[in-house]
């Protein structure tokens, strides 16, 4: 005999299987290693700063440019995050890693030339004479972008936090 589905029988059907488990923000693991190795890069900023420059500059807590790159260890942990939660062959982690391709592309490309352009504009402004309309205006942010080597190492920042939060998971 032939089984008769009503609207309620598949209506409920649907809902059962196509209902997301409620997932709150703290068990979202992909989300949790790319804020935290954003925090992670930017706290590193405040050693690396230190180091270079022998000043403590607590302004780098929430500043771009620098070493590490915390956009690019916010984009590597978030795409390795995701292809060890989920697998490499979904189309989370590949839009994860287009996703963090551009931002490292475009952190040592375009925003590092950026700064640049900002640093020879505010020398320009700053030879300007007194009496010059541009010689009080306020000086351009100038540590935009990051060198190779920087988004390197936030990539790589990036990588270590999402394994060794993997790994600390209880499973």
């Amino acid at each position: 005999m032939d089984e008769v589905l009503t609207v309620a029988d598949v209506s409920s059907s649907t809902r059962s299987t196509a209902s997301i488990p409620s997932s709150s923000f703290s068990t979202n693991f992909p989300l949790i290693c790319a804020f935290l190795a954003f925090a992670l890069a930017q706290f590193l900023k405040l050693f690396t700063t230190w180091f270079k420059e022998k000043r403590w500059d607590s302004k780098r807590l929430l500043g771009s440019g620098g070493m590490p790159s915390s956009h690019s260890a916010t984009v590597t942990a978030l795409a390795t995050a995701i292809g060890l939660h989920e697998g490499t062959g979904g189309s989370s982690f590949a839009l994860a890693v287009i996703l963090a391709a551009i931002v490292m592309y475009d952190a040592s490309g375009v925003r590092l030339h950026a700064g640049r352009h900002a640093e020879l504009l505010n020398q320009i402004v700053c030879e300007l004479p007194e009496e010059h309309p541009l010689s009080n205006v306020r000086p351009l942010r100038e540590p935009l972008g990051h060198t190779p080597l920087q988004v390197v190492a936030g990539a790589i920042l990036g990588c270590i936090v999402s394994f060794l939060m993997r790994s600390s998971r209880p499973t």
